[in-house]
């Protein structure tokens, strides 16, 4: 039987009726004919904080999900977050560890980290990244695909969000909001990040492979650094000019007087890796929900968020000098 009379011998078999009480229900297969879900996105200002509430679907078409190295179904996830109007820069940057680096413009979630490792095994440390083309994670063409939850979420540029804001071709375009409040643009800005009139470029990160062969050990990969692994990376200050958040300080078109932002570059880390400020707990990923439950505004913090004791993760940047 063909794929048109498969679907459509289907179709009628699920759209028996029912009559009860003179109301007809019917049955209907998920997935055939259903429209798909609109993106839904408000983004407020109450008090000190910035709200930004949505569905999680993107305002652009997605990827088509299950598909080969992400067996995943996409579907409506209801998340708000929280950022500080006043974000404030602190003396060292802060290790996003788990948690989501910040938010897309249309409400969709930017993630840095992969939860894959070497060998399965999170206590070896070498953590497996999700866009240098050693592991398929089944990202689609715009750089996201979706959790176990149904969570559609961005490992880099997103693509077709950015082409619906218009592009960055004659301008900087601002994308997102991080979690700790300052703002996320795509690389391009301009040369002299204290003047806009300055020629816009492709701003690079100073992240860079390291060189030589990872240590020989018994819960590690061993081989040369090549990439496939977070702390195959090391901090080159000067190397480009993005800091080690991959960000920089400079004027926007929406902070004409300046402000510290985000940049979301084509190679590593692509999202930053540590914030400048303080993220808020809304960003931490668990149960989606609102001001008040776990891990968010108002709610019992949970264990993992912000720095580890003692500092940094082995293999970050050095603490920023006082």
């Amino acid at each position: 039987m063909s794929r048109p009379d498969l679907t459509s011998k289907l179709t009628a078999t699920f759209r028996s009726a029912l009559v009860l009480s003179g109301s007809v229900l019917l049955l209907t297969l998920p997935g055939i004919g259903a429209p798909k879900p609109a993106n839904r996105v408000a983004i407020t200002t109450e008090g000190d904080y910035r709200f930004i509430r949505s569905n999680g679907w993107p305002d652009h078409e997605p990827g088509a999900f299950p598909r080969e190295g992400n067996p995943n179904a996409l579907a409506e996830i209801e998340r708000t977050f929280r950022v500080p109007l006043h974000p404030v820069a602190a003396k060292e940057a802060t290790p996003t560890r788990h948690a989501f680096f910040g938010v897309a413009l249309n409400g969709v979630p930017f993630e840095p980290g992969t939860a894959e490792f070497w060998k399965n095994d999170p206590s070896s440390g070498w953590q497996y990244e999700a866009k240098t083309g050693f592991l398929d994670l089944g990202l689609d063409e715009h750089n996201a695909h979706v959790q176990p939850d149904g969570s559609y979420h961005y490992h880099g540029l997103p693509v077709g969000h950015l082409e619906k804001l218009g592009g960055d071709g004659a301008s900087m375009r601002q994308i997102g909001w991080a979690a700790d409040g300052f703002p996320i643009y795509t690389a391009r800005g301009p040369r002299d990040a204290k003047d806009a009139s300055s020629p816009l470029i492709r701003l690079r990160s100073s992240w860079q492979v390291k060189k030589g062969a990872r240590p020989v050990t018994d819960i590690g990969p061993g081989g040369d650094y090549d990439g496939r692994f977070t702390e195959d990376f090391e901090f080159v200050p000067g190397s480009g000019e993005l800091d080690e958040a991959n960000g920089r300080q400079g004027v926007t078109p929406e902070f004409p007087q300046g402000t510290y932002y985000y940049c979301v570059t084509g190679e590593f880390p692509s999202l930053g890796r540590f914030w400048r400020g303080t993220g808020d707990p809304s960003f931490q990923k668990g149960p989606p929900g609102g001001p008040g439950g776990p891990g968010r505004p108002g709610g019992p913090r949970r264990p993992g968020f912000g720095p580890p004791p003692g500092g940094r993760p082995p293999g970050g940047p050095p603490p920023r000098p006082q």
